[in-house]
């Protein structure tokens, strides 16, 4: 019972950390019913006050970093369900918990990117703001992850995806590419986009040169077939300069 009780109170505290306008004497007042002190005057007394609130501050950061954890991993089975929105609430949750954990800060970037296809003008604006905003999120999310960890290669493929395809701003995603593809080099889509990114750059020649290691590198017939499709292309594009 008395267990029970503990961590019922634990969990209860905790979300009165997180929630907003819970006043500071609620959680106080808490505490005291849990650990049986009021006003401590004594030195015996205030040692002992001392010690079990240290005590119960460590199980409080304990029953948070949990609540972090579960996030991140609600977040991921969304994504699994390919509900991206709800996804992207569980992340924005999760780093509330632990602000420079990079992979959080991919899904975001992941979630957004998603996010981004499915937003609609609904009031028929003619405005694309919406998009436009989840793509600014995205590239944001891939830039922070990078931040902590530069050699981030899912993050740095990311963004290199949202530069090419979605936001057409290709010179912008080769540094990140490229640092991609040094790091991981038999990375076949980094590979793909990379050269997708240098024949988008006008960069022809280096175009050419990645579908030529994409060729030598992959097994899959199918995958050379493809790279040596996209290569010819590249070199008529070369040609007629």
């Amino acid at each position: 019972m008395k267990k029970t009780f503990f961590v019922s109170l634990i969990l209860f505290v905790s979300l009165l950390l997180v929630s907003c306008g819970v006043a500071n004497k609620t959680i106080i007042r808490y505490q005291k019913m849990e650990e049986g002190v009021s006003s401590p005057t004594t030195v015996e007394e205030l040692k002992d006050a001392i010690k079990k609130y240290q005590e119960r501050v460590a199980d409080i950061q304990l029953a948070q970093s949990q609540i972090g954890i579960w996030y991140k991993m609600l977040g991921t089975r969304y994504i699994d369900q390919k509900m991206y929105g709800e996804a992207l609430k569980c992340f924005q949750e999760a780093l509330k918990y632990y602000p420079d954990n990079q992979n959080l800060y991919y899904y975001v970037g992941v979630c957004a990117g998603y996010m981004s296809h499915s937003a609609m003008d609904f009031g028929a604006s003619g405005s694309s703001e919406v998009r436009y905003n989840y793509l600014r999120l995205a590239e944001d999310a891939y830039l922070r992850a990078i931040s902590i960890e530069d050699r981030y290669v899912r993050a740095l493929y990311g963004l290199g995806v949202l530069y090419v395809f979605e936001l057409d701003e290709p010179e912008k995603a080769l540094p990140y590419l490229e640092k991609a593809v040094s790091i991981e080099t038999r990375n076949i889509d980094a590979l793909f986009v990379l050269a997708r990114a240098y024949y988008s750059s006008y960069e022809f020649e280096k175009s050419a040169a990645t579908y030529d290691k994409i060729i030598a590198t992959t097994k899959s017939a199918e995958t050379k077939a493809t790279a040596e499709e996209n290569k010819k292309t590249v070199l008529d594009a070369l040609y007629s300069k």
